[in-house]
């Protein structure tokens, strides 16, 4: 009876695969998974930007700028959320006994003679989703508002985050320019990787006198002042007249490339160095097999977990870069959009005045921080995920 019992218990465990494992210590970090879960919905959100932003990003309402956020002003009828319409009021100052008006400057206030509900997949303003697919229909937005005139509309609306100087929703910003400030860092980490990797492991496989060549050309690249670089470039860039704004894109992007592949390179050769005098190494070698077989068979396969890491530890400083660049001018410009390029407002002598009268328009710098934040503890967790020597696999489970 005991040898069954210990027969069965012997065979209940099942072999387990490398990606079960990885994964197991992955979902025990409890600060990646979460990073990882805020990581995918703000993807998601933007890659449908159009779709859920109540209005056009690019279009400005001039009749309501600098509205505060009307989160604030939400009111609630039972489970319907509704909002009131709005009434313009110049801003005042008291100086010497005198009320002054503060130009630009307004207060809004709910108008109670107007109520409007808030309704999902409501008809709104055109867009093209992804830039491709035409539609009007918007995730939320103000019901009943198809019969006011154009005069009333013009104070019949929601923006949740409030509105900028031009009177542009800075929701429908915010959500727009995340597509391109989560968007450039990928494809960064591409350009950079691929070249890092591949001059990397020609330097380290090879060695001898082209590994001292290549090297002596990697350290020069990564003397270079990196924010000098760019700040230098771009300001070039700047000072040419009609450059298309994807023209711009493609220029941070191979910026950001040009300084990013040289530490990787020295990353990736070190561990060639170490892996071709490998055993499973010298026994391709042995049978026959070719140096690009060894190579992506053999080498590639056993760093492609750093590599992993690596690029998701590398995105939130691409993120920071961008967003440096766009506040100071020399980044994103519009029509395109970036959540460095809407804090570009903050420049000068507007900062005091934005931050005592207009300070909601620094949240564009909160979700910078939420997205760092999130891509550093998915990198910390993926790190601890792929780490070898990390026993800690939850396998007996």
């Amino acid at each position: 009876m005991n040898k069954n019992v210990s027969l069965t218990s012997e065979f209940s465990h099942k072999p387990v695969s490398q990606r079960y494992l990885i994964w197991k210590r992955f979902t025990r970090h409890r600060l990646g998974v979460i990073g990882g879960a805020i990581m995918l919905f703000m993807i998601t959100i933007f890659a449908f930007a159009e779709f859920v932003a109540p209005y056009e990003y690019l279009v400005p309402h001039a009749d309501t700028p600098y509205v505060p956020p009307m989160i604030t002003r939400l009111h609630w009828d039972g489970i319907s959320p509704y909002v009131y319409g709005m009434k313009r009021i110049q801003a005042t100052v008291e100086y010497q006994g005198r009320v002054l008006p503060l130009p630009g400057v307004f207060n809004y206030e709910d108008d109670l003679d107007k109520k409007f509900y808030l309704g999902l997949f409501v008809p709104g303003e055109e867009y093209k989703l992804m830039g491709s697919f035409k539609g009007n229909i918007h995730l939320f937005g103000l019901t009943g508002t198809e019969n006011l005139t154009s005069r009333e509309k013009k104070f019949v609306k929601f923006f949740p985050l409030g509105t900028d100087q031009t009177g542009r929703d800075l929701f429908s910003q915010i959500l727009v320019g995340g597509r391109i400030t989560l968007g450039l860092a990928p494809m960064v980490i591409l350009v950079s990787f691929l070249v890092g990797t591949f001059v990397g492991g020609f330097s380290g496989y090879l060695g001898g006198g082209w590994d001292t060549f290549i090297q002596r050309i990697t350290e020069i690249f990564m003397s270079l002042p990196r924010l000098a670089l760019i700040l230098t470039i771009s300001g070039l860039l700047a000072t040419l007249i009609n450059v298309p704004p994807m023209v711009r894109f493609w220029s941070i992007v191979g910026l950001l490339s040009l300084i990013g592949w040289a530490p990787l390179s020295r990353v990736v050769r070190g561990q060639f160095l170490a892996l071709r005098e490998h055993e499973f190494t010298q026994a391709a070698r042995a049978l026959g097999a070719s140096n690009w077989r060894i190579i992506f068979r053999q080498i590639m396969p056993n760093i492609m977990s750093y590599l992993v890491v690596a690029a998701t530890l590398a995105i939130p400083d691409i993120i920071i870069l961008e967003s440096i660049l766009s506040f100071l001018g020399y980044g994103i410009q519009n029509p395109l959009m970036s959540w460095g390029y809407l804090l570009n407002a903050f420049q000068g002598q507007g900062f005091l005045t934005h931050m005592q009268f207009h300070p909601w328009l620094l949240i564009p710098a909160f979700f910078i921080v939420i997205s760092v934040l999130a891509l550093n503890f998915l990198g910390d967790a993926l790190r601890d995920a792929y780490d070898p020597f990390n026993v800690t696999s939850g396998a007996a489970e």
